[in-house]
């Protein structure tokens, strides 16, 4: 929506986001707990009020606007999700998420180009492997109960959380991949592409997360940093990384998710006590860009779902996550109602909105089919893994403190280190809401 006014044409749009996010403020204690989450009620508004707001606005999904959000985004959340991984413990319990990443994330991009190509007959695998990649990595804070209540088994939150720590980051390199192998008849030899792109973000993560952890243990110790100031640092190394591999031409999401993984494991105590800036604002970030989704991503790409679509958006929170899962899981004896659990809370949710925004400015080839299928994808996940968090956790802690009563089962039992989880959860300080 436009106003003629003094000096031109006022918008909306600014006004519009701050006014939404003071007034999920203005509620978001009250959403605690509930199955009504904070994505929930941004991408609502964001519908809602896109077509009166943005409807006469020249941003757009391929708008730099719109992409330079999304990408500053999943570049600090890149950052904050590795770095709140402690490596070395994970070397020590690495089976369930070596299973859940090595295993089930193959198998769920296998399965996901199989159901493309059976359900959308004009695509190549290219097509297929793209929409599929798109929507692998996981999301933990659109259920961040799943991964912070601690009457849930530890090892069960933990590798959920690991899981959803690290995915994003593994999928970005196989994207980048697949979209330049699809790119037949581009001057520029593909393993050239990857190499730059996977080379040089490399480097500009391990110069970044370096430089970042030195100054926190050195500069530190010895009292030179202000308060205020130890947590920029975090937020600089993101950018400084960023910027290091965007400038040679490397990948800047694989450069943030190095130095947030170079900085967590040099930094240890150190990161920790300095990211809550940064997970701030990540979740800032995170909530701007879920409200743009819903306004000019979601909205607009709903007038597009045909029965196919739809069908894949739910067999691909269904059963392109839960088989895979199922099958990666076994050998470890887990529980049915174990194995169904980690299978459904794969939320979709940021990346595959950042890969998709990428994906619809550098890739022409059924660019509506495959961005429709993501948005609802990424859409109804909201919804629905919203909506069950909090009423499934309940159930499911039950039936496990049930099951156990007072002798420890097979799996679900097994400890596991404390991760630092993303999501309302992690601001509060990990605090669990635990129910009588």
């Amino acid at each position: 929506m436009s106003v003629s006014g003094y000096g031109g044409v006022m918008d909306w749009g600014l006004a519009t986001v701050g006014l939404a996010l003071l007034l999920v403020a203005a509620v978001s204690r009250r959403l605690s707990g509930t199955p009504i989450t904070t994505p929930m009620v941004v991408v609502a508004i964001g519908v809602l009020a896109g077509p009166l707001v943005f409807a006469d606005l020249t941003v757009g999904p391929t708008s730099s606007t719109v992409r330079e959000l999304a990408e500053a985004t999943l570049a600090v959340v890149l950052f904050s999700d590795s770095s709140r991984i402690d490596l070395r413990s994970l070397r020590r319990e690495s089976a369930m998420p070596v299973r859940l990443l090595g295993v089930g994330l193959p198998l769920t991009i296998v399965l996901g180009a199989v159901l493309a190509l059976s359900l959308f007959g004009s695509f190549s695998l290219s097509d297929a492997l793209i929409l599929s990649v798109i929507l692998a990595p996981t999301d933990a804070g659109l259920g961040s109960a799943v991964v912070t209540d601690a009457r849930l088994p530890q090892r069960v939150r933990q590798s959920l959380n690991v899981e959803s720590g690290l995915n994003d980051g593994i999928c970005v390199p196989i994207l980048l991949i697949v979209l330049a192998t699809s790119e037949t008849g581009s001057a520029v030899h593909p393993g050239q592409v990857i190499g730059e792109e996977i080379g040089y973000g490399l480097t500009g993560g391990i110069i970044a997360g370096a430089i970042a952890a030195t100054i926190v243990n050195n500069a530190g110790a010895r009292g030179l940093i202000a308060d205020e100031w130890r947590q920029i640092v975090p937020v600089a190394a993101a950018v400084l990384a960023y910027g290091i591999a965007e400038a040679l031409g490397g990948s800047g999401f694989i450069a943030a998710f190095t130095a947030g993984a170079l900085f967590g494991l040099i930094a240890r105590e150190n990161a920790a006590s300095s990211m809550r800036f940064t997970e701030e604002t990540g979740a800032l970030l995170d909530s701007v860009t879920f409200l743009i989704f819903g306004a000019i991503l979601l909205g607009p790409a709903l007038e597009h779902v045909s029965w196919q679509i739809a069908l894949y958006a739910v067999l691909g929170l269904t059963i392109v996550r839960m088989l895979p899962v199922a099958i990666c899981l076994l050998g470890t004896k887990a529980r049915g109602p174990t194995v169904a659990f980690i299978g459904w809370f794969g939320p979709r949710g940021l990346a595959s909105i950042v890969f998709a925004v990428i994906v619809e400015d550098t890739y022409q080839t059924h660019a509506t089919t495959i961005l429709t299928a993501c948005y609802l994808t990424v859409g109804l996940s909201v919804l629905l893994h919203g909506l069950s968090a909090s009423p499934l956790v309940s159930s499911y802690a039950a039936w496990y403190r049930a099951t156990t009563g007072g002798r420890a089962t097979e799996m679900e039992s097994q400890p596991a280190h404390e991760h630092r989880a993303r999501g309302p959860g992690a601001l509060q300080g990990n605090q669990s809401v635990v129910e009588a």
